[in-house]
């Protein structure tokens, strides 16, 4: 079952140019080393310095695995650490974790074509 987690957060508007870069490093980075998608999306309306990053995953089992295996690695945090602390607004970070309604549909499908 694909699972997307959307991540909101705010810049600093002093930081901004190295906000962008350090994220689009982060997006690179994860993209290259694990085996999920990132995308980074800016705004088109709304607070002006409100980003997000969203992932897909196959799963919640994969989203777990892949998260401990990110948390172990140290180049990694080196990246999300000068992110976080160095161009981010404290407290702005809003984490949300979805599924895809698509998959849950089928999953019934499969379920009653078994019961049949």
């Amino acid at each position: 079952m694909t699972v997307f987690v959307y991540q909101t957060f705010e810049v600093k508007q002093e930081k901004f140019k190295e906000a962008i870069e350090n994220a689009k490093k982060i997006k690179i980075y994860r993209n290259d080393h694990y085996p999920h998608q990132v995308e980074l999306l800016n705004p088109i309306s709304g607070q002006d310095y409100t980003y997000a990053l969203l992932a897909t995953y196959e799963g919640l089992a994969e989203m777990e695995l892949q998260n401990k295996k990110m948390f172990e690695d140290e180049e990694y945090l080196k990246l999300i650490g000068e992110f976080f602390l160095e161009n981010v607004v404290q407290g702005s970070m809003h984490t949300q974790i979805f599924r895809a309604m698509d998959d849950l549909i089928a999953d019934k499908e499969k379920e009653d074509d078994k019961e049949k």
